[in-house]
């Protein structure tokens, strides 16, 4: 018994072979723009993050100016408020 390889006959139209051709292209041509895409949006998402980390950062640094700004003014408020009791008396 003889086996015999892969093979297409004449009976397979050659619109059907154009058309799986450029189908697998057209499967070849979107996986690769989805993977072309997927790397923008990871360089994006890096940039991204970076700057929610300065932005993070940058608003530690506002919490702390904050919180020295009322104590400057809880300060100014006892001496004023000393001066006052001083004056008054």
């Amino acid at each position: 018994m003889v086996q015999e390889g892969w093979h297409i006959t004449k009976s397979v139209p050659a619109t059907l072979l154009l058309g799986l051709i450029t189908q697998a292209g057209a499967i070849v041509w979107t996986v690769s723009m989805m993977m072309a895409d997927i790397e923008s949006n990871r360089e994006d998402l890096i940039e991204l993050q970076a700057r929610v980390q300065a932005t993070e950062r940058s608003t530690h640094q506002q919490a702390i100016s904050m919180a020295r700004i009322d104590e400057n003014i809880k300060a100014i408020r006892d001496t004023i408020e000393h001066m006052a009791r001083k004056n008054s008396e």
